[in-house]
């Protein structure tokens, strides 16, 4: 049976400056040693500018971002109040824009896009593995396993 963790959710104004507050959300909920931060952060990022510059969330609007953890993978739901046209991974690699969906294509295990009540999603999954343990407890130095008998 899956395990399934939402370790947070954010509410974002649908502006530029929410996209360093997005990363920084996502540092805080992961954790600075999450096996993936690095990963989930920058596609956060492409996600949250895609809906703070092309949805209908651009001006002020909102913008929503849930993080959780599903076993040995990190699943980020972005929300916002959809648009026209559906995002699209851009197939023009020397196009000015639109790689933020190229990288999710890329970077994660699997990605999608689904309108419910609370407006469109765009989702990914990044899976990861759990370092190997050393059997050290943590918060235990070298020093203190060399002199406990």
């Amino acid at each position: 049976m899956a395990t399934h963790s939402l370790l947070g959710m954010t509410e974002l104004v649908g502006a530029p400056e929410s996209v360093a507050q997005a990363r920084a959300f996502v540092r805080e909920v992961l954790g600075r040693t999450h096996p993936v931060l690095d990963e989930v952060v920058l596609l956060v990022s492409e996600l949250v500018t895609n809906s703070v510059t092309h949805s209908d969330s651009r001006g002020g609007g909102r913008v929503t971002l849930a993080v959780s953890e599903v076993d040995d993978t990190v699943h980020v739901e972005v929300v916002d109040s959809g648009s026209e046209s559906e995002p699209r991974v851009c197939d023009e690699p020397y196009g000015e824009g639109g790689r933020g969906l190229f990288l999710v294509d890329a970077i994660s295990e699997r990605w999608g896009i689904y309108r419910d009540g609370a407006g469109r999603v765009v989702w990914f999954a990044v899976r990861f593995r759990r370092p190997e343990s050393t059997g050290v407890e943590p918060g235990v130095g070298r020093e203190a396993r060399d002199v406990v008998w």
